[in-house]
């Protein structure tokens, strides 16, 4: 959630800006709709993915642009993630959507603050950046890496501009950037600007030069171990394993995925030489924003059978195939 709203029509915003030591600047003149690029440096679907939309039921209970789920109550902004905290510390650059100018900024607040327990209270934000972009259009960015942005109150930015970097600051749980876009102070879904229309996975209108496709959940990796590892350990990126000894004790088969809905059926299987195959099912019982699961098998006497062994896990939604992820590796004879 963005730390303040800084809302034209608000007589508090620039006053709310100055105390927490951002700068602010006048707005300009109004213009057509604004035209968004992807705010991250990133290939949605292979190294990032977008965990929430904004909330469109005025309600208590969700519902995201494409009538799913991927949300959570009064959502106002487009959360773009990283799957592992290793992505974030490798680096991956945050852009402004659209030409504008820098009108606030902030950094210097903690990276994995709310996390560990700690109060974020208004500083929800994290470190961040607001773009006016003229005709009552701006654009906040949210929970940048400590240490990363890279403008200044004032700042003349084109579109693509390099603002910083996906992090994990103010009321953050995982690695993400979240985007809130607004016109004359309300916040708009750019997905689905009206906010009368019907919802549904392809709008007549949207604010995005090239609108990315409506994904409600899927898997976000997969791998082959020897042992379980810990989900912590999966979240915080765990190194790619081609290769495990043929003596290994077992042969695990983990996945992790995001939005999962209650229903979603995850199916694992291996298969390797000597007519090696092992197969696990499980129907999910709850909608979680993050989930992880495995299965496996002990190794039989005498050890795994050297060669290559290949994982598949998939992810179905109402019967229909939704995700999947493939994995290959190689036993080796010690």
């Amino acid at each position: 959630m963005p730390l303040v709203s800084f809302r034209q029509s608000d007589p508090r915003a620039v006053f709310l800006a100055l105390a927490l030591g951002f700068a602010a600047l006048p707005g300009a003149v109004r213009a057509q709709d604004i035209v968004l690029k992807q705010p991250i440096a990133c290939t949605l679907g292979e190294t990032c993915y977008i965990q929430h939309y904004v909330d469109h039921d005025p309600g208590p209970e969700l519902r995201d642009f494409g009538c799913g789920t991927a949300t959570y109550q009064g959502h106002d902004g487009t959360d773009f993630a990283l799957p592992t905290l290793a992505a974030m510390q490798a680096g991956v650059d945050v852009l402004a959507a659209a030409p504008g100018r820098v009108r606030a900024v902030r950094d210097g607040e903690t990276d994995g603050a709310f996390a560990a327990g700690a109060s974020v209270q208004d500083k929800e934000c994290g470190n961040g950046v607001l773009i006016d972009h003229g005709g009552g259009w701006q654009t906040q960015y949210c929970h940048l890496k400590q240490g990363s942005v890279a403008v200044q109150p004032g700042t003349k930015v084109a579109a693509g501009a390099r603002l910083g970097q996906v992090g994990m600051s103010g009321k953050a749980e995982f690695p993400h950037l979240h985007l809130a876009v607004r016109h004359d102070g309300a916040d708009l879904d750019p997905f689905l600007p009206d906010t009368a229309a019907a919802c549904g996975p392809a709008p007549t209108r949207t604010l995005w030069q090239d609108p990315p496709a409506y994904v409600g959940g899927g898997l976000l990796l997969a791998a082959l171990t020897d042992a379980p590892p810990s989900f912590e350990a999966v979240k915080a990126g765990l190194p790619k394993q081609d290769t495990l000894p043929a003596n290994a004790p077992a042969l695990v088969l983990w996945a992790y995925g995001y939005d999962s809905r209650k229903g979603d059926e995850i199916k694992l299987t291996i298969a390797g030489p000597g007519g090696f195959a092992f197969a696990h099912d499980e129907v999910l019982e709850k909608p979680q924003a993050l989930f992880f699961r495995y299965a496996g098998k002990r190794a039989p006497a005498g050890g795994f059978a050297p060669g290559g062994y290949t994982a598949t896990v998939t992810q179905s939604r109402d019967g229909t195939e939704i995700s999947r992820k493939e994995v290959f590796v190689t036993l080796a004879a010690p």
